[in-house]
């Protein structure tokens, strides 16, 4: 959406040309004076922030010395800049013309002080002029005033340096640099780096400044040493990290999402990623920083806090959801983070990801070992299959032989084994289908009667085949199966359209009813399900008992045998359905539910309901958050009256998305704050934008890196290929950072 410039009588956009437009500053004093130079009236009556948040003044109005091109992508005012170039006369010689931006007309007491005013401004910008002044002749540059030559070069050679590091980043070129070698097995180590090579290939292309450069080193080793090319890393990734956060500061509302742990050589790390609407309305999904989980679960907590209040310059206050993926050990850690931090920030609600099935993330949570197990086995399976295309077809030829005389479930079943079935809603039934190829398929490739398979992949047949023979295997991904059947639905319905989750958050009640009605009979249940995994075990020729280890760690008494059948329904269907229970109602606390309800703002859940919504009586929970809450009532009155009364070729918006990019959401301050804060909901899908490319690009990177050459660094700058990155800043960062560094080079 473009800016428009809030002085009276300017009519300039930030699509019409390259000037910069710049925010109303939050401080209240300052403000007060822009608002009064402006001389608009009805600009009076906000407050700092609502200045801040909604209005702009482009360059034209400022002193050139108030103006500082820090970059050539960045222009910023000085901290004490205050605008005083206004037209207030022009629209007099046009007194039929209509003026939104009506000029306050000013008592002499008034212009008085305002000259008073602009003395003292203009005092100051001569002398901030004077400041900037060059020194010699009319030589102009954007670089620190009264640099020498000897700073030029090495801000010329750190500026060489830079450009070399972020190419590694963005090609994710192999980059290792030993640190843990003596000094003298370091220097070898780097002397023979990419990043070296880079340099000598910049020489040889006729990189002349950096030819007379080394020709002044007796050796290679010293031109960049390993610790400079540490701390290098270390202003990259801060320099890429915030642009993306003065994205984030600028709308302010966000969402927290963490994926998967990632490997590097110094241990598992914790992907962090950023959910935002920018200006331009687009959602977006972006990766911040890898964060290391050593240590308690408060301690982590506290310090993920203090990451984003001190180190990034972010309000956990403005943090609207909260979504954590994961399975086993991390899952119950990142638990219990999420309800720290929810307990300190309410309105962080907790919300499963928009990138993973609702019953999958519920599997994944369930602090039960023998789930556990069956999660691990069908993410092994999954890997298996993806490492041969020939592995597919012998799985394809094990349903052909078990399918003979069903065609229609033989060619269910191809067609759903070809497809990531374990990221499907319905992944458990399509598990227990398979059950009977994959454990032919599996003893058929260990068994490897005709040579065709390597040692690992044989082994790795053999341990998932072990795990299928397994009843307790069976019995927990049958009880999984009927047990999430009740979720499946309801799950689905939330990766859907728009329309499809405003209903799916309707009906959360009817599957609440459900699973308590389970609760009510589960012997049962239970009764039933426990037959089906018989009736799986005995086509499989899997013998029904009891886990060894628990036969092991419990004697029997008075020599009773224990009955697999109660012992599986106390220890497994009894808390499986406890959790998904007690875990539903957490996830979609009733801050979630009304927020979820208000996705009726959009124009065609509007047309489905026929226009007849109450967004009123949820709207509440993000009141606050409203740039103008006491005209909410009147301006969701309009906001159904336009959507109803519309022309007959205008189509209903059916996203967030496509509302917020509609011409006329302006108009509707409340509803536009509204749906992007619906929009950073980690539940909700990605659709129209480019933030899922964030976490596909972290996939990409740790497939395509193996473990010894990833670097956190390097990492952040492959997977923000997109952010623009200015080498000048880098350069002062650096100086800024490592003075004593940049001096001695």
């Amino acid at each position: 959406m473009p800016n428009f410039c809030a002085a009276p009588n300017c009519t300039r956009k930030s699509t019409q040309s390259d000037l910069a437009f710049f925010r109303f500053p939050r401080d209240p004093e300052r403000c007060r004076l822009w608002v009064e130079n402006c001389r608009r009236a009805d600009l009076e009556e906000k407050t700092p922030e609502q200045l801040n948040k909604h209005y702009r003044l482009c360059a034209k109005h400022f002193e050139p010395a108030m103006i500082c091109k820090t970059s050539p992508y960045r222009t910023v005012l000085r901290d004490t800049a205050i605008p005083t170039i206004f037209d207030l006369t022009s629209h007099l010689s046009n007194p039929h013309s209509r003026h939104r931006k009506r000029i306050k007309i000013l008592t002499d007491e008034e212009v008085q002080k305002m000259k008073e005013r602009r003395l003292e401004s203009s005092i100051e910008q001569m002398l901030s002029k004077k400041e900037c002044e060059p020194q010699e002749g009319n030589e102009t540059t954007d670089d620190v005033p009264q640099l020498t030559p000897e700073q030029k070069q090495q801000r010329h050679f750190l500026r060489s340096l830079f450009e070399v590091m972020v190419l590694i980043g963005r090609q994710n070129f192999p980059y290792i640099v030993k640190e843990d070698l003596s000094a003298k097995q370091e220097e070898r180590a780097c002397s023979a780096s990419t990043f070296q090579a880079l340099l000598e290939s910049r020489i040889n292309a006729g990189d002349e400044f950096l030819r007379r450069r080394f020709e002044t080193a007796s050796v290679n080793e010293d031109y960049c040493s390993a610790v400079q090319q540490k701390q290098m890393l270390e202003v990259c990734e801060k320099c890429v990290r915030e642009e993306i956060l003065l994205q984030v500061r600028e709308c302010r509302f966000y969402s927290i999402v963490t994926g998967e742990l990632v490997e590097f050589p110094d241990g598992d790390h914790l992907p962090i990623f950023l959910r935002f609407v920018d200006q331009a309305n687009t959602l977006r999904e972006e990766f911040i920083e890898f964060l290391s989980l050593e240590g308690e679960e408060i301690s982590i907590a506290e310090r993920l806090e203090s990451r984003f209040t001190k180190g990034w310059g972010l309000s956990l206050e403005d943090c609207r959801g909260q979504a954590h993926a994961g399975s086993g050990i991390l899952a119950t850690k990142m638990k219990v983070i999420a309800a720290h931090l929810k307990e300190k920030y309410p309105m962080a609600v907790i919300t499963p990801t928009s990138t993973c099935a609702l019953n999958v993330h519920l599997a994944n949570g369930m602090p039960l070992t023998g789930v556990q197990v069956v999660m691990s086995v069908l993410k092994k399976t999954n890997a298996f299959f993806t490492t041969c295309p020939m592995l597919q077809d012998e799985l394809v030829k094990a349903i052909s032989i078990l399918c003979q005389g069903n065609t229609e479930k033989e060619n269910y079943l191809k067609e759903a084994s070809r497809s990531t079935w374990t990221d499907l809603h319905n992944v458990f039934e399509m598990a227990v289908d398979l059950m009977e190829p994959l454990l032919l398929c599996m003893d058929s490739v260990h068994d490897n009667e005709e040579l065709k398979w390597n040692d690992q992949i044989t082994s790795e047949a053999y341990a998932i085949s072990e795990a299928l023979g397994d009843f307790e295997f069976i019995v927990t991904l049958v009880i999984l199966k009927n047990a999430l059947s009740f979720t499946r639905a309801f799950g689905k319905n939330l990766q859907g359209e728009t329309l499809d989750v405003f209903f799916a958050a309707n009906s959360l009640t009817a599957v609440l009813h459900s699973l308590h009605e389970v609760m009510d009979n589960l012997e049962v249940y239970h009764e039933f399900w426990f037959e089906e995994a018989i009736t799986l075990a005995t086509t499989m020729e899997v013998p029904v008992k009891v886990p060894r280890l628990f036969l092991r760690k419990h004697q029997t008494v008075d020599g009773m045998e224990i009955q697999a059948e109660s012992f599986f329904k106390e220890y497994l269907t009894l808390p499986v359905m406890e959790y998904i229970e007690q875990e539903v109602k957490d996830i979609f606390s009733e801050n979630h539910l009304k927020a979820l309800k208000c996705l009726s703002l959009v124009p065609a859940v509007m047309g489905q309901m026929k226009f007849n919504t109450s967004e009123e009586s949820h709207a509440n929970v993000h009141r606050s958050d409203l740039p103008h809450p006491d005209t909410l009532p009147a301006e969701l009155h309009c906001w159904r009256i336009k959507w109803k009364h519309r022309g007959k070729e205008v189509s209903l918006p059916c996203t967030i998305h496509e509302t917020l990019q509609h011409s006329d959401v302006k108009f509707f301050p409340n509803v536009n704050a509204f749906l992007k804060i619906l929009a950073t909901l980690p539940v909700l899908n990605l659709d129209g934008s480019y933030g899922e490319t964030a976490q596909k690009r972290l996939q990409a990177y740790i497939i395509d890196t193996s473990l010894h050459h990833r670097c956190k660094h390097l990492a952040v700058l492959n997977i923000n290929y997109h952010v623009k990155t200015d080498l000048e800043e880098m350069v002062q960062c650096y100086i800024k950072t490592y003075p004593e560094e940049s001096e001695s080079d």
